[in-house]
């Protein structure tokens, strides 16, 4: 399959995740309560416990698109340029 191709895809994924990241943490931010009483009817939660798992969530997440989209990404820019 082509190089080109896949860096297309790669690009693309990066750039929906980055999108899904910034919306979750606007959400934190400018929502916090909403989400915290959706979770709330669900799980008993303390504030201090909510709120790690959440900057938790975006911490991981955010590591997972720098390993599994970003990294990849960066790669096969380097290898077209050779």
């Amino acid at each position: 399959m082509n190089l080109d191709i896949w860096f297309q895809f790669l690009l693309f994924c990066t750039l929906i995740n980055y999108v899904i990241l910034m919306i979750w943490c606007m959400l934190f931010v400018f929502a916090r309560n909403w989400i915290r009483q959706v979770h709330g009817k669900w799980f008993r939660l303390s504030d201090a416990s909510f709120d790690v798992i959440h900057y938790s969530g975006m911490a991981l997440y955010k590591i997972g698109i720098l390993l599994f989209n970003l990294t990849p990404l960066v790669a096969i820019y380097l290898m077209n340029q050779g």
